[in-house]
């Protein structure tokens, strides 16, 4: 089954519209990299805890990396996995994938077997690239026991391991260099435009699996180009990038904005705030897009009598609703530094997002208006758009959203009303200034520092757990990570005594994500119901919040 294609998804007129108002452009990734090179060849591009790259460097690895895989088959249109931390190599892996014109699908390094197993299977990996290990957890030895799981696969690429330090079933990233030494990009053949697949972002939602999202270049880099403009974003700017490359929000912003500016990037292999305060001023960073937590911890660590972040001047804080409290502490501690809020989703990277032009106050109260020539409505449950004040569900038409699920038509087809927007199944009002406030989802799914959880894996697992008869998984609040997931249990009978601990280990040993294992337990009797026999998880949200407030006075 083939993927979606540009005019799958947008008319004609829709594809001239975002050409002509430059949304669009005719540049790939490779390209873009290309005309930094001859501008500013030696300019340090990227930077990790560890290593750099120039804009050269960067290039010429690219181009040995693409190169090398082109000799082991891989060609336009093969997907390959990439699951790694934050270290330099993905921009030159993301770059290097874009002039071979095969199909990048990035995989989070939190995935499990679970997980990666369902990913690499669903797009039909041929080849992966990875850490072999990183904090503790061997990737490599996960990714030799997939080895029957993911049948197109032919391929596992490991990135800063010595010679001979894994078996011959592995190939060392190095090697795959070396390979490819001395070819240049006209070795590589025609590649593909920006109009065709680059990437496979894979986001979760209401069901226990995620679900594959569809990129061109374009409609990545039209995010990334409205983004700048709303940032006021230029090559004198130097973007700091704790969130991982290997979602939608690193891609964005640590990789294709930088490289379209000629700007700096630097990304953290792992959030430390004591560390990020000083690798802020090392490398001057300017911009910064994470979840909320990243902003509260750093301001935590920060002590001004030790510490300089007098280069920041734009932070921008997504995944959940900003508190007043944490912009007027970031005010008041770095009276240079603008905290704006943005909503965005994996399948149109922004839909609402507050500007440097925008009075302060607006991320107080708002999570943003659309960004220019994107179009932004609250609508009911037939598509129709309601009143401004009253809540509905947030959809988004415009150039930055994907060409499809793939494999999944159904769902696919399901986000668009009758006039073309894309259901978020989340929930929003809009004022009378077009600016848009969160105010829950119709998803279920909890959204921890930033990161969207589907529930339904965990509730549908722990059917199966001998000591629990019933469960529902709901979001609680939680002050530094925004929610956190709170598991209400029906023990079953003669297991009243089920703990936390045991509910954990099972899930873990089911090699699932630890960010997605329960971090409370709550035993009740009987889970509230509908009429209709559904969990009302809207009361047991109300429960825990309730409680939680409880606990907290009572303190």
């Amino acid at each position: 089954m083939g993927f979606a294609t540009v005019a799958d998804r947008y008319s004609p007129d829709d594809i001239a519209r975002f050409y002509e108002s430059g949304q669009w452009k005719p540049d790939t990734l490779f390209e873009m990299l290309q005309a930094q090179v001859a501008a500013q060849p030696d300019r340090v591009f990227i930077t990790d805890d560890h290593q750099a790259l120039t804009f050269t460097e960067m290039r010429d690895q690219a181009i040995a990396f693409a190169a090398g895989l082109h000799a082991r088959g891989i060609a336009a249109g093969d997907r390959v996995a990439v699951q790694m931390p934050n270290w330099v190599e993905f921009g030159a892996i993301a770059a290097g994938l874009s002039r071979l014109g095969a199909i990048m699908v990035p995989i989070m390094p939190i995935y499990r077997r679970d997980e990666v197993s369902f990913i690499g299977a669903n797009a039909d990996i041929k080849a992966a690239v990875i850490a072999p290990e990183f904090r503790k957890f061997d990737y490599a030895q996960m990714y030799a026991e997939l080895h029957g799981e993911i049948p197109s696969r032919r391929d596992i690429i490991l990135l800063r391991t010595e010679p001979g330090a894994h078996d011959g079933s592995f190939t060392r990233y190095d090697d795959v260099l070396a390979d490819g030494a001395g070819a240049s990009a006209d070795d590589l053949g025609p590649g593909v435009g920006p109009d065709d697949p680059i990437v496979i972002v894979f986001s979760s939602g209401t069901t226990a699996r995620p679900k594959g999202c569809l990129h061109t270049f374009n409609t990545l880099a039209c995010g990334s180009r409205m983004l700048a403009k709303g940032w006021d974003y230029s090559p004198q700017d130097v973007q700091f990038g704790p969130s991982p490359v290997t979602h939608m929000t690193g891609l964005v912003t640590s990789i294709i904005l930088p490289m379209m500016h000629g700007a700096p990037t630097h990304i953290m292999e792992q959030w430390i705030p004591e560390l990020a305060v000083g690798q802020i001023k090392d490398h001057s960073c300017s911009v910064a897009v994470t979840a909320t937590t990243f902003l509260q911890t750093l301001l935590d660590a920060y002590d001004p009598d030790v510490h300089d972040l007098s280069s920041l001047r734009v932070w921008t804080c997504a995944g959940s609703p900003i508190p007043a409290a944490i912009v007027e502490r970031a005010k008041q501690a770095l009276p240079q530094l603008t905290v704006l809020s943005l909503y965005g989703r994996t399948e149109n990277v922004t839909t609402t997002m507050c500007t440097v032009r925008d009075p302060y106050e607006r991320s107080l109260t708002s999570d943003g208006a659309p960004l220019p020539l994107q179009s932004v409505k609250i609508v009911d449950d037939d598509g129709v758009e309601v009143p401004r004040g009253e809540e509905g569900d947030i959809a988004y038409r415009g150039a930055m959203h994907m060409l499809e699920y793939i494999h999944n038509p159904q769902e696919t087809a399901k986000l668009f009303t009758s006039e073309g927007y894309s259901r978020s199944g989340d929930l929003g009002r809009m004022d009378e200034n077009g600016f848009v406030r969160v105010t829950g989802r119709t998803k279920d799914i909890v959204i921890r520092g930033g990161m969207n959880i589907s529930v339904r894996q965990v509730e549908d697992l722990l059917s199966h757990h001998p000591a629990i008869r019933d469960a529902a998984a709901v979001a609680m609040p939680d002050e530094r990570l925004g929610e956190k997931v709170c598991l209400y249990a029906v023990p079953a009978p003669g297991h009243e005594d089920v703990t936390l601990a045991e509910i954990s280990d099972y899930l873990l040993g089911h090699a699932v994500a630890i960010q997605k294992v329960p971090e409370r337990l709550e035993l009740i009797g009987a889970l509230p119901m509908t009429a209709s026999g559904k969990v009302q998880k809207h009361v047991l949200r109300s429960m825990i919040a309730d409680k939680l407030a409880q606990e907290a006075a009572a303190r």
